[in-house]
């Protein structure tokens, strides 16, 4: 029988809790396939995925990878399209041929961890970066019906590209110096995007800490500087081990059944097992 094999690619890859996710998923349904991590830089992206035999099913993918993997993908969901990023790949064969099925599952997974902390609505929310993640999170945000983003980021350019998304969604975004404080409005939600271990600049008033929930989506080291300051302020903290588990589920779905929307063989039982997986 032929081993069904996928993967999660990025870099660094070393701390990622995918394959203990997956695994623990197909545990549960009682498929036998392999799931690892490889270390890929963007430039060895397109040959890799060009040489993939029949036995690979779909591929995970987190930094730098999720805007390169665009113009490579034969189909790509609305999410993907619209943010322009796309983290999951399914390889399925097409009447022409193999075909590469993007999608963008971080939309589904950022919602899903705030409700779950019972944060159900943001009007004003603040962001920590422009990549791809913070694409995905401002899509999550108009989803829970903000309508005010101030995003501080390095990259003028990239700043651009979510004032355009913004407008998409009917958002009012804003650039703002990753040192200010938010003139006078405090925040909803305060969402970092940049990764685990990053040094950041952003200030913010006590009142800030006291009522604005912080969602890092870094887990890895855990707590960050910054949900580190949060916590010992006494402030509420989502961690991005929740926004992970959330859309690994639906990678799960889309690798099993072919679509993001199809719910699993004993669904809960699946998500139980990869939440214990993650140490949650």
């Amino acid at each position: 029988m032929r081993l069904t094999k996928l993967a999660v690619l990025g870099s660094p890859i070393g701390h990622s809790l995918s394959p203990a996710l997956h695994r623990a998923a197909y545990g549960v349904l009682g498929l036998d396939w392999q799931y690892g991590a490889i270390e890929m830089e963007s430039v060895g992206l397109a040959g890799f995925i060009g040489t993939r035999g029949p036995d690979w099913r779909g591929l995970s993918l987190t930094m730098p990878l999720k805007r390169d993997v665009m113009p490579l993908l034969t189909v790509v969901d609305s999410l993907a399209e619209l943010t322009g990023a796309a983290n999951t790949v399914l390889f399925q064969e097409g009447a022409e041929g193999p075909a590469l099925h993007g999608f963008n599952t971080d939309v589904f997974g950022i919602v899903e961890a705030f409700r779950d902390a019972d944060v159900e609505r943001l009007t004003n929310v603040r962001m920590l970066g422009a990549g791809a993640t913070a694409a995905s999170a401002l899509v999550a945000v108009a989803q829970l019906g903000a309508r005010r983003v101030v995003v501080s980021a390095r990259s003028a350019h990239k700043l651009v590209g979510l004032i355009d998304l913004g407008e998409q969604l009917g958002i009012d975004v804003h650039a703002a110096r990753p040192d200010s404080i938010d003139d006078g409005i405090v925040p909803d939600a305060v969402i970092s995007t940049l990764p685990g271990g990053a040094d950041h600049s952003y200030r913010c008033d006590d009142a800030t800490r006291a009522s604005s929930v912080l969602f890092d989506v870094a887990y890895d080291p855990w707590p960050s500087t910054l949900a580190a300051s949060w916590l010992e302020a006494g402030g509420r903290v989502i961690p991005g081990i929740e926004m992970l588990v959330n859309q690994a589920l639906l990678q799960v779905r889309i690798f099993v059944g072919g679509r993001a929307d199809r719910i699993l063989p004993r669904e809960a039982a699946v998500l139980a097992a990869m939440r214990e997986s993650a140490g949650l």
